[in-house]
């Protein structure tokens, strides 16, 4: 597998060099937090650490990397020995994947020698911060959506292929049932979904014809896209086939007027006796939509979510840090304005009241509280997802609030 280990800055190594020119070696602590909520988020949930434990298994400057460090005419020969024989004895303490957190919480704390734990700054951040993102943005489209099925749709406007996979695993432990996307199918074992797209229809003289050839390929999988000329007229050509037979399990709806559509064509289908076939719809849907929509009692048994969703458009970054907060047992913190650290590891103490989250506590570390060391086995990503909507169950309403801004109490001691 490819070397993760220039995913970094170039400061991180020319840092690392001075450390060990002038013996700055001795054991450090990193934490890695998000200092304030973004405006429309009301909680995170943590997301990452397997894809971050698996990254650093290749974090190893072989031949090629090394070839282009000497290039650059920076590092001296030792430190680049240094780099070909290192080896991360690093110990991780971390919130469960999974678990909902908030402001000013160690989401990953790093022990070990210095250099070692801040050569993975970069690699840290990107990956927790990513996956993250987008697992607290899936989050509020499963609270939006009352239990119907959400499918991951976002592959093809993600940012990268790299981003697109890191999505689908990252929705489907934020409450998501599948994806489009086969990659993570594949490495991933999501549920995968998809029939068709408007140019299927296209490429046929007429609509129909278009529709039993479909259900003539795939008998078992009929699920028809019916907006491309008129949803209407669409969804009566699907009952013909139904009449006929064919077992058409559902039909996805693009654009127009989805609330009004939705429910013309489901008056169509229940008209005839055919009450069980599904409506999806997709098209630049996001948790808002669902939240009106489902609200509204509009007739749609699952949503197709895409673009605003796996870029997190009403919040596309966090405010994450990592930052060091010990060092060879002496406090180290940050008093800038807006930019404060706490000092020493940490740990993060929950409290209920009746059976609901009441608020937390950030204090020096002991054991026993949600920040536990990471060991393997890591949990699959059935446990993590599940870990999740457990949690949800036992978030106050007023938390779960899609556009109110709530600020759940964090005690931190100083």
């Amino acid at each position: 597998m490819e070397s993760t280990a220039l995913i970094t800055d170039l400061y991180e190594l020319t840092m690392v060099q001075s450390y060990l020119e002038h013996g700055k070696t001795g054991k450090a602590i990193f934490s890695l937090f998000v200092r304030k909520l973004p405006e429309n988020r009301n909680f995170l949930v943590a997301c990452g650490l397997e894809t971050l434990m698996k990254s650093l298994e290749n974090f190893k400057f072989g031949d090629r990397e090394l070839k282009y460090l000497k290039s650059l005419g920076i590092f001296k020969d030792w430190f680049l020995d240094y780099l070909r024989e290192l080896e991360l004895d690093l110990e991780f303490y971390a919130l469960d994947e999974g678990a909902i957190f908030f402001q000013n919480e160690p989401i990953l704390q790093v022990e070990g020698p210095l250099p070692k734990a801040q050569l993975i700054e970069t690699l840290v951040i990107n990956l927790i911060h990513f996956e993250t993102l987008i697992a607290s943005k899936a989050v509020r489209n499963y609270i939006a959506a009352k239990g119907k099925t959400l499918v991951d749709f976002g592959l093809r406007r993600a940012h990268s292929p790299m981003a697109g996979l890191l999505s689908a695993r990252a929705c489907y432990i934020g409450g998501f049932q599948g994806t489009s996307n086969l990659q993570a199918g594949m490495l991933y074992g999501i549920p995968v979904f998809g029939t068709m797209a408007h140019s299927y229809i296209m490429v046929f003289d007429q609509e129909e014809e278009a529709f039993r050839a479909f259900a003539k390929s795939f008998p078992d999988r009929v699920f028809l896209l019916i907006d491309t000329y008129n949803t209407v007229e669409g969804a009566k050509k699907a009952v013909k086939l139904l009449k006929e037979g064919i077992k058409v399990l559902g039909v996805r709806i693009d654009s127009g007027d989805i609330p009004e559509l939705c429910r013309e064509v489901r008056r169509i289908f229940d008209q005839e006796g055919f009450k069980d076939v599904k409506i999806l719809v997709s098209g630049g849907v996001d948790e808002y939509d669902i939240e009106k929509w489902v609200s509204e009692g509009v007739p749609i048994d699952a949503f197709g979510v895409g673009t605003k969703l796996l870029t997190s458009a009403d919040a596309p970054y966090l405010d994450i840090a990592y930052k060091l907060v010990e060092y060879e047992g002496k406090p180290k913190f940050k008093e800038s304005p807006g930019k404060k650290t706490f000092p020493y590891k940490r740990q993060v103490w929950r409290f209920l009241k009746d059976g609901k989250f009441d608020y937390d506590k950030v204090s020096r570390f002991q054991e026993g509280g949600l920040v536990k060391k990471v060991g393997f086995p890591l949990p699959s990503l059935k446990e993590i997802r599940e870990r999740v909507l457990e949690q949800i169950n036992q978030l106050p309403e007023e938390l779960k609030s899609l556009k109110k801004k709530v600020e759940y109490r964090v005690e931190v001691d100083e």
